[in-house]
């Protein structure tokens, strides 16, 4: 160790799913929740359940809406094989190399089985950023200057701006679409939540549909990258295949919920107002206000100075 830290390694690596971003966000919305569930036992009623379903199921699109911005498997793949482990070395290595697609940037996993060989530990992530205020090429340098093993840096040369592959073009331009649909998703998401606090439900439905189908524009903006011709990445006999991830899939069951959500507040509003009203906490408070105008409060003064 040198002051404490790895001398190659002056900054921690990043982990393939979770960063500090990711857990920041975590922490935000779980504050959130935790504020709201200490005012749940305030409401009286059934109210109490569906205030708890609708503030719970929102805070579950925001928070997906966001943190899969700053995740890594939204395309990943594994593969296990014989290579070699540095340059200039004829030593073999048996490894599981794993590919990590974010729309942030790529990770490259390399782990050995077993952990230590040839007089190493071999267990490395590595991240390479292509971000508006990142630039890869130099990530893929400094690798490069590090000294990584051969395996991260093959994988990670095939994305390089210099590589015929072309494919940093093709996931840096889908991932950029992708992110800036996302965070359209996410205003909308905030405009549904405003509207439904006032007595325009429709309305709040209309945006939920709208969310919803800015999060599908997302995910067919990412999956245009399977459209175009890609180039094999091979140790050996083995191939290293990618396919969508945990977070495509969580985002496509998220989008599917807020047209669910959307179409039922809609079709309410034209069938079962009431119902709908009931659910949103609207129906008694008419009903209050109905009764209180029908309550008359007469002086006695006044009415017998008048006669």
């Amino acid at each position: 160790l040198f002051d404490g830290i790895y001398p190659f390694y002056p900054q921690q690596r990043k982990v393939f799913v979770f960063d500090v971003s990711t857990i920041i966000v975590i922490v935000v919305f779980l504050t959130f929740t935790c504020s709201f569930l200490l005012i749940i036992p305030g409401i009286r009623g059934r109210a109490r359940i569906y205030w708890t379903l609708r503030v719970l199921l929102s805070l579950i699109v925001g928070v997906v809406i966001v943190v899969v911005q700053f995740t890594g498997d939204w395309e990943t793949g594994w593969v296990k094989a014989n290579t070699s482990y540095k340059s200039f070395s004829h030593a073999l290595v048996n490894v599981d190399i794993g590919l990590h697609v974010g729309l942030a940037g790529v990770n490259v996993t390399l782990r050995g089985n077993p952990v230590n060989q040839v007089n190493e530990t071999i267990d490395y992530n590595e991240h390479f950023a292509w971000s508006f205020n990142a630039n890869y090429d130099q990530s893929y340098s400094e690798g490069l200057e590090r000294g990584l093993p051969s395996p991260i840096l093959y994988v990670a040369e095939k994305f390089t701006t210099q590589s015929p592959c072309s494919m940093h073009r093709q996931y840096r331009i889908s991932s950029h679409y992708a992110s800036a649909t996302l965070w359209v998703a996410f205003c909308t998401w905030l405009i549904s939540n405003i509207l439904f606090s006032m007595p325009v439900l429709v309305y709040g439905g209309y945006m939920l549909l709208v969310t919803g189908a800015f999060m599908i524009f997302s995910l067919l903006s990412f999956s245009t990258v399977k459209n175009s011709l890609m180039c094999p990445i091979q140790f050996g006999t083995a191939i290293l295949r990618t396919g969508y991830g945990g977070s495509f899939w969580l985002m496509l069951v998220i989008g599917l919920l807020c047209f669910v959500a959307g179409i039922t507040v809609v079709a309410l509003h034209y069938f079962n107002l009431d119902l709908l009203k009931t659910f949103f906490d609207l129906h008694e408070d008419k009903a209050e206000e109905y009764q209180e105008m029908i309550e008359v409060y007469v002086n006695p003064h006044f009415v017998n100075k008048g006669l």
